[in-house]
């Protein structure tokens, strides 16, 4: 009996060939030679989830029909390129609930880019000697880096709410750090490492009630969950396309528009001007401001197939089935009195569970599951000092998408016996 899912998954993975491909043995030629025997299980989403076919076309009929730079022709080929690139935004700005549309949706090559123009065009201007920056200790490298070196250039104060011992903020301590000092607050929405969910919104209302900002790093909610910035009431919002079934090389920064609006740009270059003479220069309107250079055009482009991919299976599902086998993973792993999990149960969480095998480096692990066709992600996930407060050096990481079974799971829980016979 097939088993019963929120989602088609029969249908949904014959969109990604490659889940078709057999791993293992000899590698140095994709899907050729007998020794590509052990079929893939892909447990590694929260890096990067795979495209479907229809992505790829997308992608692929851009560059064979009308590829050109956007922006800069009065031809047909620009023409075209550059309505479909300003409409992906507009699909983006739908996607999330951004009411401003394309004005309010920045591209740029990934999350950690979109953070860091938040932190270099609006931090550097904002910030100063007595004013705090407020973030987690579950926060990515990607926001925690970025903001600890801009409180080093502007003399402000970096602080981070405390991650309790069953992986959720502390909210109590949250509101002792936000205080009138504060000027922003950059808080992961799902942390990639725990799992756990924040209360976003509930820190948006801290941070405004002491006028701050919010910076949401949405990168695992995105692609995960239906996400509405307005509803979260973020300034900004960032996340990446390659996590959500798009491309590499595109990510997005959504900011209210009147934020947007008064911040100056801290790339320069074509596109983004709108007068330029010896003595000074003048910038194009909003997002334009923002992207520099010619921008990730087929990228965008593929982005917008990626949000019509997942609205057609709906982000109601996408969610539900994910965490369904993160509560199953959860569950199954529980089983066993040698392995450590980390993070909060299994029914509230997102889609990843973190854990160590007893005796057993997580590299070492991965590489054994990595024998028998089993992709996981091993190591501190970019969130070193988390790792720290957890008194490990790394861990191995299951996260699960859209494609994912129950089956798999138990495949991945089956694996670990292969680890624990080699480490007895």
């Amino acid at each position: 009996m097939q088993e019963s899912y929120p989602v088609d998954v029969d249908a949904v993975r014959a969109d990604f060939p490659i889940l078709q491909r057999k791993v293992g043995g000899d590698t140095s030629t994709p899907g050729e030679g007998d020794d590509d025997t052990v079929p893939l299980v892909y447990l590694d989403n929260a890096a990067t989830s795979h495209t479907p076919d229809q992505v790829v076309d997308t992608i692929a009929d851009y560059y064979r029909e009308y590829n050109s730079n956007v922006h800069r022709g009065i031809h047909h080929l620009s023409q075209e390129a550059s309505v479909a690139y300003e409409e992906a935004h507009d699909r983006v700005a739908e996607f999330i609930g951004a009411s401003g549309g394309r004005e309010e949706i920045v591209f740029t090559k990934n999350a950690t880019e979109a953070m860091n123009i938040v932190a270099y065009a609006w931090g550097l201007a904002e910030l100063g000697p007595g004013d705090s920056v407020v973030l987690t200790e579950m926060e990515h490298h990607s926001s925690l880096v970025t903001w600890q070196q801009i409180a080093n250039r502007t003399g402000a104060e970096a602080r981070y709410i405390r991650v309790d011992d069953d992986g959720r903020l502390d909210m109590e301590h949250a509101k002792d750090l936000i205080d009138d000092s504060t000027k922003m607050v950059s808080v992961v929405h799902v942390s990639n490492t725990l799992g756990t969910i924040n209360p976003v919104s509930d820190l948006a209302d801290m941070a405004h009630d002491v006028g701050a900002r919010i910076l949401v790093d949405g990168a695992q909610s995105v692609p995960t969950r239906p996400v509405d910035v307005e509803a979260i009431d973020a300034d900004f919002f960032a996340f990446s396309g390659h996590k959500m079934c798009g491309p590499t090389g595109i990510g997005v920064l959504y900011g209210k528009r009147d934020l947007l609006d008064e911040m100056q740009p801290y790339l320069y270059g074509g596109s983004m001007i709108r007068r330029v003479t010896f003595e000074e220069t003048t910038w194009e309107d909003l997002p334009w401001k923002f992207e520099a250079g010619t921008p990730p055009i087929a990228q965008g482009i593929g982005l917008a197939a990626a949000v019509d991919y997942l609205d057609d299976i709906g982000m109601e599902n996408v969610q539900a089935h994910e965490e369904l086998l993160a509560e199953y993973a959860y569950d199954r792993l529980s089983e066993f009195d040698d392995i450590e999990i980390y993070g909060p149960p299994g029914d509230d969480r997102g889609g990843l569970v973190s854990f160590n095998l007893d005796g057993v480096h997580a590299h070492d692990l991965s590489s054994i599951l990595n024998e028998q066709g089993i992709a996981i992600r091993a190591g501190d996930h970019c969130t070193q000092p988390l790792h720290d407060k957890l008194g490990v050096a790394a861990s191995t990481r299951a996260s699960f998408y859209i494609y994912n079974t129950k089956e798999e799971v138990d495949q991945l829980v089956d694996a670990l016996d292969v680890a624990r016979e080699l480490f007895a």
